[in-house]
């Protein structure tokens, strides 16, 4: 079961007066058993890291290792296609931070396989 949380951030204190200097962007990051979508409303000419700080996962700690922003080496993406943490956002990018796989696809569709022959010859 996916969880969704939602939170809308928005930079605070800004002399933007319109809306042509800011862009509504997403980032999204899974975790286990939910996945937690921010909406933010950055500056034009943000880039990825701009986004990651904005909704605070570069202070979080996470116990899944493979997410590491930080040290920018957990991979991310703009809507499947991985991009750099350098990358200049457009209105409406969906920023999303990849987690490492628990179980290779292959070997999941094998213990599958497997565990169905073994069921059926039970019967």
């Amino acid at each position: 079961m996916t969880a969704t949380e939602s939170y809308e951030l928005k930079k605070t204190g800004s002399t933007l007066s319109t809306s042509n200097d800011t862009i509504r962007v997403e980032v999204v990051y899974p975790l286990p058993h939910e996945q937690t979508v921010y909406e933010l409303t950055l500056e034009r000419g943000a880039t990825v890291t701009d986004a990651l700080r904005e909704c605070g996962l570069f202070d979080k700690t996470f116990d899944d290792k493979s997410l590491n922003v930080i040290e920018h080496q957990t991979p991310i993406g703009i809507y499947g296609e991985r991009v750099s943490y350098d990358d200049i956002l457009e209105e409406g990018d969906r920023v999303e931070v990849y987690r490492a796989l628990v179980i290779d696809p292959m070997e999941a569709r094998r213990a599958r396989a497997q565990q169905q022959k073994s069921t059926s010859k039970k019967r």
